[in-house]
């Protein structure tokens, strides 16, 4: 593993660095996941990847969103690269058949992921969640995503995100 300067090591060798949704997914997945430590208070993608040295298009947002349509929500991750935007009110209100859609409210991602906030990835999310992985996103050979805490980051492949059991991949960006 070579983004930036991190030391990467395999992900379940460090599972104190991972939310517990985060280490049963893992547990089921095939794919090669890697996790380095990271300064907690540079979570955010822009410290993050100026600090350590990873590229914007080498980081990929989770963001979750509420979908609403005749009194119910339902909630999806969305996967973006760092450089692009979500269209959550045009394609992914569509994507879902939302009348509305938006971004989910912090306490109720933190709340359902089981995850602390800036560092909610799509693994160990709830299953009945869709996960929507932009084009762009999966096509990376090497990616580097949230790992549930704000204390660590995951690196893997943008295609083990588009195996995931409930991804979707489409082109997300405005």
């Amino acid at each position: 593993m070579s983004l930036g300067t991190l030391e990467w090591v395999p992900a379940l060798d460090r599972r104190d660095l991972l939310a517990d949704p985060v280490v049963r997914a893992l547990e089921t997945m095939a794919d090669a996941v890697s996790v380095a430590p990271i300064d907690p208070a540079l979570a955010d993608t822009a410290a993050f990847c100026e600090r350590y040295g990873v590229a914007l298009d080498d980081s990929a947002n989770c963001v979750i969103v509420a979908a609403k349509r005749g009194g119910e929500t339902r909630y999806a991750a969305v996967m973006v690269l760092a450089t692009m935007r979500a269209d959550v009110n045009g394609v992914i209100r569509r994507h879902l058949d939302a009348r509305k859609s938006s971004f989910a409210a912090q306490d109720d991602a933190v709340a359902m992921s089981g995850m602390e906030y800036g560092g909610i990835t799509p693994l160990g999310l709830p299953e009945d969640w869709p996960v929507l992985v932009d084009t762009e996103v999966a096509r990376r050979p090497e990616v580097v995503i949230g790992s549930g805490i704000r204390g660590s980051k995951l690196a893997l492949a943008g295609d083990a995100l588009a195996r995931l059991k409930t991804a979707e991949v489409i082109s997300l960006a405005q």
